[in-house]
């Protein structure tokens, strides 16, 4: 896995043998990006990433300049790697905290106060269709809180009124949504 552009440009980020998860593939995080380019100031957002993996789109926002960064992971190991890359980016100060928790619980027991937050769980996790509406409905997100949604082509969430766009890249597939 590599950071595509930004202050680590290029930068490697070899995954240990543990990870079982797939993460976000280069040709989607760079289409991602280009779209987020033009609507977010990259130093000036709170960013919220669920169900965090191997943190790849955590450093993506690092590399651009992001100093408000939150990963959110249920498992310990992916927590602790994503610790561990964020203090070898950054030895003096990180800007990540990351929370080993559920991400349905963090959703459910926080407001969720951030400009931009992502959402990749597994795709076939028992509940994904629900998380846009439990994100959407949270007391601390705005008309200013963008959510995107990472998902397969499988699952569906054109039915939910705050969905503002879908792009498909691959078998990687992103929905975007604002109050």
């Amino acid at each position: 896995m590599r950071i595509i552009t930004g202050l680590f440009r290029s930068r490697q980020i070899n995954l240990p043998s543990f990870f079982s998860d797939r993460p976000t593939t280069d040709m989607a995080k760079e289409s991602l990006f280009n779209i987020l380019n033009n609507t977010i100031d990259f130093e000036q957002v709170r960013f919220l990433d669920l169900f965090s993996g191997t943190g790849g789109i955590s450093y993506e926002m690092a590399s651009r300049g992001c100093k408000d960064i939150i990963c959110v992971d249920i498992n310990r190991k992916y927590c602790e790697f994503i610790n561990k890359s964020f203090k070898s980016m950054f030895p003096d100060k990180s800007p990540a905290r990351v929370i080993n928790t559920d991400a349905f619980k963090f959703i459910e027991n926080n407001p969720l106060n951030f400009d931009l937050i992502f959402a990749d769980p597994p795709y076939d996790m028992e509940g994904v269709e629900r998380i846009p509406e439990l994100i959407m409905n949270n007391p601390g997100v705005t008309s200013n809180t963008l959510l995107v949604m990472e998902h397969s082509a499988k699952t569906h969430f054109t039915d939910f009124t705050h969905i503002k766009d879908q792009r498909h890249y691959g078998k990687v597939n992103f929905s975007f949504y604002q109050k």
